[in-house]
């Protein structure tokens, strides 16, 4: 399965550590996502859309209430990059 530039940027910085926090209404709907570095910096160009993407193609899984992280689904879509640690 091939996936987008943006998909595979955001991907490649969970791969280093990051993690995906969401934020949800009264309505318990996810109504904000934020990417964010290992460091703890927000990482701009990151919206609703493409957390939603990312999910339906199972790269990004959240566990016991926690932030969203990459899964081993995601380690397969990820190219390899010289930067990934």
């Amino acid at each position: 399965m091939d996936i987008s530039r943006d998909e595979q940027r955001i991907l490649h910085l969970l791969a280093q550590g990051g993690r995906i926090e969401i934020e949800k209404n009264e309505k318990r709907r996810i109504a904000e996502a934020r990417c964010l570095t290992r460091d703890g910096w927000r990482f701009p160009g990151f919206d609703l859309e493409l957390f939603r993407r990312l999910k339906r193609k199972r790269a990004v899984a959240s566990s016991g209430g926690g932030p969203y992280r990459i899964t081993r689904r995601g380690l397969e879509l990820v190219r390899a990059e010289l930067d990934n640690r």
